[in-house]
């Protein structure tokens, strides 16, 4: 395969997958092609078996976000980086933060840094999809569950006496934005007493 092939196949998409190319090419070759297409700076690697178009190259500029969710499968934005999203908290947040029901893990490529917690499947919920530019969609936690997955991943730093480290050391804001039947619904899902506490204290001194 010419690379003007490759670029006609996938000129659509802002990612593709390597098997989507398999099929048609002999084993062995494709590998070689794509090392040749990287070191060219035609292509780069977001993760094995995933790449994206040189910037030079590509018709779609993907966000952060969607590769995120296309990085890691099954996964959706949430903790710092849904918050932030959503104002409720001030910090820009450099790295992508995400949720996923498979193993906790961390990816770097020229994009920046894409990092997954794990949480348990009762718990992976809380999520929608929305669309960006391009008409692209992505997965995102609701205002409601970055919060829950936050405190859940978070726990063992909050006192049930004192939640000050909500509203001072992570500067939380906007809680008016918030549904707290929402909030106590994802909490019970993750099937944690202390969460369930942590947040009932929040809702009681902050979302009034």
């Amino acid at each position: 395969m010419k690379y003007n092939e490759l670029k006609q196949k996938i000129k659509q998409l802002p990612v593709f997958f390597s098997s989507m190319l398999k099929a048609s090419e002999k084993k062995g070759t494709l590998k070689v092609q794509f090392s040749q297409w990287k070191k060219k700076g035609l292509i780069s690697q977001l993760r094995k078996g995933l790449y994206i178009l040189s910037k030079d190259e590509r018709e779609i500029e993907p966000t952060h976000f969607f590769l995120a969710n296309q990085i890691f499968i099954p996964s959706y934005i949430s903790l710092e980086s849904a918050l932030a999203f959503y104002g409720l908290i001030p910090e820009f947040v450099a790295n992508t933060t995400s949720i996923t029901s498979r193993k906790t893990c961390k990816f770097k490529n020229e994009f920046g840094i894409f990092t997954y917690q794990h949480i348990k499947k009762e718990g992976y919920d809380g999520f929608i999809s929305i669309r960006e530019k391009d008409n692209i969609s992505i997965l995102i936690a609701t205002p409601e569950k970055a919060l829950v997955d936050f405190v859940y991943l978070n726990l063992e730093k909050f006192n049930l006496q004192d939640i000050s480290v909500l509203t001072e050391s992570y500067r939380f804001q906007n809680y008016e934005k918030l549904s707290k039947k929402k909030i106590r619904q994802y909490a019970l899902n993750l099937q944690s007493k202390k969460l369930v506490l942590v947040l009932e204290l929040l809702m009681k001194e902050v979302l009034k």
